[in-house]
């Protein structure tokens, strides 16, 4: 994913673009750079480099003295999408100046812009020369046009947006308006930060920690005006948009390795405290359920049937909740896709509770979803990490979750939390609705209050030999099957999608009944390692699980496509459940 940064202030602005990049990286990108104004020459300098920031860094630090007034600038990390990546390709890109005699602007851009070929070909057409392959070029020519026509900076973007179809964040200057920025958004995500003689934009709160807790959150449709000491949010009509500040208490220590190897290792080992932030206040010691922050109606008639809608980990999250809130409250509960959601004419009226999951509150699938389900009058309950994001607004109440930034791409203490969350709205909608005891839900709000010193014990085990063994019988193994049954099905899910999102290898989760009924469609066992997550012994589902059941008589083995000549599977890795061949 692409990030952006902005600044418009003091004479630090190259040190505050640069430290926001570095903030994104986990993001992923291929190349980065930055747009400066130079206010004594009355243009733009651009910067850019394939790789790692250290590249840009590098460039920028032997030309350090050209920058050292600089006050206001963008900056961005691209992952190629139009175009391979290459410095020609790379943001930010320009329009205007020499030759066309012009102002010369800059822009840098998330999303995809959906015409941007038949504008290109408009463009080149008026006698533009474009340098990339990059969809983004045709918002700076566009621009570049309406500003050499007299226009300013924002009424350029405004004209310019009109043209696009897609999604899109755009952040833009000029060289005729050097301490000046104008961004927009449309279905991609962008925020204002807050300082003193100092103002701030990005892509996400995590880019600016440690520069400002104060933020303003750019809706669809509006666009923003920057600079050192005022900040702008107007419709594209050009009326002001009043919008409340909010704090983030995430600190930008949050943000460093702390000794760790990696994000994801640090971010694992800060489950418990997640947890345990998450729980606070919200479930005493007596195993108590408090959730009037939320001030909704749980009791029936209040909500007579929930739906759930999250994309990714967050729908896993969502399924266990569904175990959850149907054992413990009775209430029949929808688990969907959020991408799906919104296709599928769903039937719901105002006793419906829609629970929206989402970690960073921006997820336009879910949005969509939120927006779908407000149509039949359902009411919304988002749960995030993102204090102000845009679901906590379009929600009728909020549960934060309380894990902090998450730097990891796979997703770790944001999942376990969101679990949390869910698992606190079962034990309230059990204890409004009266379908459960006092002492029965206090016992279970025991235990989920002593959750997060199991959990610090089984992060003992990274420490020990369990998991080094362990990591020795799969080393060489190509593909893998999660196997689970009841809540321990959408954990599957969640460790198959885990092992694909770390190491690339096919990774499936599966329902551990249907091996009776599908397991012959699956790899030979020979070259399949299998993690089985099993009911305790004593369970009648675990009387139910495949085990070691042979193929039908008569029913031929089938070679699997997705297996390689030459795949391993670790000898003694453990019965999958699949047929022996």
């Amino acid at each position: 994913m692409c990030g952006i940064v902005g600044y418009a202030g003091k004479e630090r602005c190259v040190e505050v673009l640069m430290d926001g990049l570095r903030n994104l990286e986990y993001r992923g990108y291929d190349s980065a750079g930055l747009a400066l104004a130079l206010p004594d020459e009355k243009r733009i300098e651009t910067t850019k480099e394939v790789g790692p920031l250290d590249n840009l860094a590098g460039a920028i630090g032997r030309r350090s003295g050209d920058f050292f007034k600089v006050r206001s600038g963008v900056g961005h990390t691209r992952w190629a999408t139009h175009g391979r990546p290459s410095e020609a390709n790379a943001h930010p890109h320009t329009g205007g100046g020499p030759p066309s005699g012009g102002p010369e602007v800059a822009v840098v851009h998330n999303g995809i812009i959906e015409n941007h070929a038949e504008l290109r070909e408009e463009l080149k057409g008026c006698g533009r020369e474009f340098r990339s392959e990059t969809d983004t070029e045709v918002i700076a020519h566009l621009l570049a046009e309406r500003v050499e026509a007299g226009e300013s900076l924002r009424e350029a973007l405004v004209g310019t947006l009109k043209r696009l179809r897609g999604s899109f964040a755009v952040a833009a200057m000029s060289a005729d308006e050097p301490e000046t920025i104008v961004a927009a958004r449309h279905q991609s995500p962008l925020v204002v930060g807050l300082g003193e003689g100092e103002n701030f934009l990005a892509s996400a709160v995590q880019a600016l920690l440690g520069n400002t807790k104060k933020f303003l959150f750019v809706e669809n449709g509006e666009v923003v005006i920057l600079t050192d000491s005022t900040v702008e949010i107007q419709t594209l009509w050009g009326e002001p948009v009043q919008r409340e500040t909010f704090e983030v208490d995430w600190s930008a220590e949050a943000m460093r390795l702390d000794g760790y190897e990696d994000f994801m290792l640090k971010e694992i080992h800060e489950q418990p405290a997640a947890l345990q932030a998450t729980l606070a206040g919200r479930l005493d010691a007596d195993g108590i359920v408090d959730l009037s922050e939320l001030n909704l109606d749980l009791a029936a008639p209040g909500v007579e049937r929930v739906v759930v809608v999250a994309c990714g980990t967050a729908y896993h999250a969502g399924l266990l909740g569904r175990y959850a809130i149907e054992r413990l409250a009775r209430l029949p509960v929808e688990v969907a896709v959020a991408s799906e959601y919104r296709y599928a004419d769903p039937i719901g009226d105002e006793k419906t509770l829609v629970v929206a999951i989402s970690q960073s509150g921006e997820t336009t699938d879910t949005l969509a979803a939120v927006e779908t389900a407000r149509a039949f009058g359902g009411r919304v309950l988002a749960i995030t990490n993102t204090q102000g994001s845009l679901l906590t607004r379009e929600a009728d109440a909020v549960l934060l979750t309380k894990a902090g930034p998450e730097v990891g791409v796979a997703a770790t203490k944001t999942f376990l939390t969101q679990v949390a969350a869910l698992y606190l709205l079962a034990l309230g909608l059990a204890g409004a609705r009266g379908v459960r005891s006092e002492e029965e839900l206090s016992e279970i709000g025991r235990g989920l209050r002593r959750s997060p010193e199991k959990i610090e014990e089984a992060l003992g085990l990274l420490e020990g030999r369990v998991v080094g063994e362990a990591v020795g019988v799969f080393a060489g193994a190509r593909c893998a099957l999660f196997l689970g049954r009841g809540h321990l099905f959408p954990v599957a899910l969640e460790g198959a999608l885990k092992l694909k999102e770390i190491s690339y290898l096919p990774a499936e989760g599966y329902p551990a009944g249907e091996m009776k009924h599908k397991g012959d469609l699956l790899p030979p066992r020979r070259r399949l390692p299998g993690r089985r997550d099993e009911a305790r012994p004593d369970s009648p589902r675990r009387r139910a699980m495949p085990g070691s059941r042979r193929p039908r008589r008569g029913h031929p083995a089938r070679e699997d496509p997705l297996q390689r000549r030459g795949d391993r599977c670790p000898r003694g890795a453990g019965d999958s459940g699949s047929p022996r061949r």
